[in-house]
């Protein structure tokens, strides 16, 4: 009675509408998001080895899903109406918890059991706050209700998994077995979150909003791109030690590139694939925003992250005084940076092929290039890598900029002539406050 009561003074849920956009609540929720990514590569940045960077990359996998389901039931309700802001703060609280427990859970190499306990419990407190809210929104659709009860199987094995993840390993007297049992039950959970996905399939109400669907996961990339510019900053040192001339132009560089990445994704493809989205309906758009959205942005978060990794590492590097210029970058600092623009590139490409139905012969170039590239990178001061870099990045915006010159022309016309039409129809409907509006005398 209450809780009803509560609801009551607070309003109801507010359904999405069709041409709904990201409101200023889910914009705030983003923040603990942005905290998540943070500590992952700080946490993987303090000592970066293959294991740790495997295990950074599930979590990684692990808080995606999570984001994934938040989006779903974004879609369904409007999280910044009526009661719901109050209980997707529990979600919100969770989450930072589930973030704060993620350094520990990672590098955790002895007995203790609070830090993955807390992940594990905080999972589960996050998926029930979505999916109660879920439930809420679509309990009088009996289609809906069914889609809902497939989800809770992979809740409850999911959890399951990550209690095992955190309390089976400390049962091996051997901490290398032990590490190696947790990565395999972190897989396991990634394995069944992302098949689920597949399971369930696309017979549900479908997206309502295209323009809500597409506005969340760019924002989620941009944020992960800033992620990427943080690491700069971080890599540079600024506080402990005075800058040197090749730090700072070293992170001129890197935000260059990363400025780089921004232009290949937002430029073309990502604004194709909103109209492509809006164009699909029923199953086939829900089924375009789970594979190109939910399933192949999460290569591209990945290869931006490592990119974090790797930038941190080189701008460490570069950052110390008298370092001779035909330093180079040794351990994962290459491979990661290289890699992970690959990665993104990659998960680009492949999202490009799902949305738009297009393939590009220079992206593809591209990547094998950077791969190839490793070995020579790894040879060559660390400077001279990063332009290496760079310049194969600007070279690839080059010259799509040139081959896509036409379509680049006719999407620009057709995005502001949307946007041009949306503004005039948003300020025609304002304008009937200043019409009822008294006359002044």
């Amino acid at each position: 009675m209450v809780g009803r009561q509560r609801r009551g003074r607070l309003g109801p849920a507010v359904a999405i509408a069709p041409g709904a956009r990201v409101d200023r609540f889910e914009v705030f929720f983003d923040l603990v998001f942005v905290f998540s990514f943070f500590v992952i590569v700080r946490a993987t940045a303090t000592a970066i080895t293959g294991h740790t960077l495997l295990h950074s990359l599930l979590v990684l996998a692990v808080l995606w899903w999570v984001w994934v389901i938040h989006s779903v039931v974004a879609t369904r309700v409007r999280l910044g109406e009526g009661f719901v802001p109050l209980v997707m703060v529990v979600g919100m609280a969770a989450l930072f918890a589930f973030a704060l427990a993620v350094p520990q859970t990672i590098s955790s190499h002895g007995h203790e059991l609070a830090s993955p306990l807390t992940v594990a419990v905080s999972y589960l407190v996050i998926r029930v706050v979505h999916l109660w809210i879920y439930w809420h929104a679509v309990r009088n659709e009996p289609v809906e209700n069914r889609h809902l009860m497939k989800l809770t199987p992979e809740l409850v094995f999911s959890t399951a998994l990550l209690l095992a993840a955190a309390l089976v390993p400390h049962q091996f007297a051997d901490p290398h077995t032990g590490e190696l049992v947790r990565d395999g039950l972190w897989a396991t959970v990634v394995a069944l979150q992302y098949a689920t996905g597949l399971l369930v399939g696309t017979r549900s109400g479908g997206l309502i909003s295209a323009e809500h669907w597409t506005e969340r996961y760019d924002l989620i990339l941009m944020i992960a791109l800033g992620e990427s510019v943080i690491s700069v900053g971080v890599g540079t040192n600024l506080a402990s030690q005075p800058v040197s001339w090749q730090a700072i132009t070293a992170a001129s560089i890197c935000v260059v590139l990363a400025a780089t990445l921004w232009w290949l994704h937002f430029d073309v493809i990502g604004p194709a694939a909103r109209i492509a989205l809006h164009v699909a309906q029923g199953r086939a758009r829900a089924a375009l925003a789970r594979d190109a959205y939910a399933y192949l942005f999460l290569p591209m978060i990945t290869g931006l992250i490592m990119f974090s990794l790797g930038a941190e590492e080189m701008l460490n590097l570069l950052s110390q005084s008298r370092l001779p210029l035909e330093e180079k970058l040794h351990g994962l600092g290459v491979p990661l940076l290289f890699g992970g623009v690959a990665c993104y590139l990659a998960g680009d490409m492949l999202f490009q092929l799902r949305a738009l139905r297009t393939f590009t012969w220079a992206r593809a170039g591209t990547v094998l290039l950077l791969v190839t590239l490793i070995p020579v990178a790894g040879r060559i001061p660390a400077l001279a890598a990063l332009v290496l870099l760079t310049g194969v990045c600007v070279g690839l915006v080059a010259v799509e900029v040139v081959t896509m010159a036409d379509s680049r022309l006719a999407l620009r016309q057709a995005v502001f002539a949307e946007r041009t039409a949306h503004e005039a129809r948003e300020s025609q409907w304002r304008r009937r406050w200043h019409d009822e509006l008294p006359d002044e005398e």
